[in-house]
């Protein structure tokens, strides 16, 4: 896979072309009349709640006028944000938390303990309806109580680093956590909102960190990629922001910067071994598949470079990641070799599909390596079709022979609750807390698989009870070290949007979903 290195090279270059854009040389002026145009996807969003997003990308600008306890750094670490000190005790479960004393709403009330004691409530309740976008804390949260305005007491049920991720939350007024556009103490405050058309945002001059270098965001919304794309073809706009994979033809020059930015869609390529589920519930068979596809030339020739490449579900680049190039590298000699301990041989008199004997019934009956790929597509991205046809072709060459099925979202996701395929590329929307243990963890929601595993359940009953950075890093590299033995499915690629733009209004080193426009407050300063 591609190494942390040119993962850091690539972001290195970003930050370099960015700085080059802010000197008063450049052809691109920084902040130009301190007001940005930006155009992006949005046909279903009405309401401002950032509890209950309708549309990914919006959750990019209700990122600007709202804040959590914490919020995440450029190393993806969580900082104090409206929170200012926190403490736990022994055991990890009651946390303390105060609150900054200068951090108000932009409607001029305080933001107080009491605002985030409704908020948690908020929250957990629309958990049990099985709503919102902060549903995890269902499973991080047992209770809250505001001691008083500045002081609030939470309750834990998992007392681990994570509490930290999952306080990032944003932070609503008591009175409007049900309201279609409850105020924020965010740097932007809404001054219009049209559904559908457009969102204008001015500078919050009571913002808590200071006085914001661009005063006005005005967001124009597209119903298509193409509409979109126009815009700013046409310099309607001054940015423009994307999940389209056409937007990988547009690079970087004088008066352009494409930025790519990591959203949290963690693509996979399931590969069901639960009980009797042949011939994946060999380990062999899967590290097979797994060597046999080169998955960086399928991202690089399919994405253009609108996917980050990963190996396991966490992030590459990141603190979180463990690399292993040796588990998966692209080895289709590897792969074959693979094959052959397994005992399955390839058939000169049939294409070289690999053969072997079974028993069945009491006789002995040729069985071909064959197996189904289902794939399900999105409305208006044909890639992950292509992908499939890359990964038939890979397999093939090593004496696979793989039927490629397309089916709606919903039949596929039909297929793997009954466990009835042999491998499906799927899409996993990845929480902010660093935990994927609902993928791996034995009878878990998203272990569709059948990987049942009790050196991984112990590693996860241990994640979940360590609160100090550096032993959680250390197990979740050693989650990935036994998710590289075992093989339960494959991790292919983060997918990526692209953030086009002629103004540069950020040098954040990470741009990623949903704070997309992170570090435009800081322009300036």
């Amino acid at each position: 896979m591609r190494s942390i290195c040119s993962i850091i090279i690539k972001r290195a270059l970003a930050l370099t072309l960015a700085l080059m854009l802010l000197c008063p040389s450049a052809a691109l002026a920084a902040t130009m009349d301190q007001i940005l145009s930006l155009g992006m996807i949005s046909v279903k969003t009405v309401s401002l709640n950032p509890l209950t997003p309708e549309e990914r990308e919006f959750q990019s600008l209700t990122a600007l006028i709202y804040e959590g306890l914490f919020s995440l750094d450029d190393d993806n670490k969580p900082r104090e944000c409206l929170a200012k000190e926190c403490n736990y005790t022994s055991d990890g479960k009651h946390w303390t938390i105060r609150l900054r004393d200068d951090a108000v709403f932009h409607d001029g009330s305080p933001c107080t303990a009491y605002d985030v004691e409704a908020t948690i409530n908020e929250i957990l309740r629309l958990a049990q309806e099985g709503r919102g976008q902060y549903n995890q804390l269902q499973y991080v949260i047992s209770s809250v109580s505001a001691n008083s305005a500045d002081s609030l007491q939470i309750t834990v049920k998992r007392p681990y680093y994570g509490v930290y991720f999952a306080l990032t939350f944003p932070v609503l007024p008591r009175d409007q956590v049900q309201s279609s556009m409850p105020a924020g103490t965010g740097p932007y405050k809404v001054d219009e909102f049209a559904p559908a058309n457009y969102l204008y945002l001015s500078a919050n001059e009571n913002w808590w960190k200071g006085e914001l270098e661009v005063k006005k965001i005005n967001v124009y919304f597209r119903a298509t990629n193409r509409e979109l794309i126009s815009d700013y073809e046409y310099n309607r706009v001054d940015a423009a922001i994307t999940r389209s994979a056409s937007a990988g033809q547009y690079q970087t020059g004088l008066t352009n910067l494409n930025i790519a930015y990591r959203t949290r869609q963690l693509e996979t390529l399931l590969l069901n071994h639960s009980a009797n589920a042949f011939p994946l519930n060999d380990p062999k068979i899967r590290e097979a598949v797994r060597y046999a596809i080169d998955f960086d030339a399928i991202a690089n020739s399919v994405y253009m470079g609108m996917a980050d490449r990963t190996d396991t579900p966490l992030p590459a680049g990141t603190w979180m990641y463990k690399d292993n190039d040796t588990a998966y590298a692209y080895n289709p000699d590897k792969a074959r070799q693979l094959l052959d301990e397994a005992g399955w041989k390839p058939n000169p008199a049939d294409d070289n599909i690999r053969h072997t004997v079974v028993e069945e019934k009491g006789k002995q009956v040729d069985k071909r390596l064959r197996l189904g790929l289902y794939v399900y597509e999105e409305q208006d991205n044909s890639v992950r079709v292509q992908v499939a046809g890359m990964i038939a072709d890979y397999l093939a060459a090593v004496g696979i022979n793989v039927h490629v099925e397309t089916q709606s979202f919903a039949s596929v996701a039909e297929h793997l609750k009954a466990r009835n395929f042999d491998m499906a590329i799927a899409a996993f929307q990845m929480d902010v807390i660093p935990d994927p243990g609902f993928l791996l963890m034995s009878g878990n929601t998203g272990n569709y698989c059948g990987y049942k595993s009790t050196a991984m359940d112990n590693l996860f009953k241990k994640l979940r009870e360590e609160r100090d950075f550096y032993n959680y890093q250390q197990l979740l590299w050693q989650i990935q070290d036994q998710f590289a033995q075992d093989c339960p499915f494959i991790c292919m690629w983060y997918r990526c949007g692209a953030l086009l733009t002629r103004k540069v209004f950020t040098t954040v080193r990470d741009v990623r979903e949903p704070e997309i426009l992170r570090g435009i407050e800081s322009v300036g300063k």
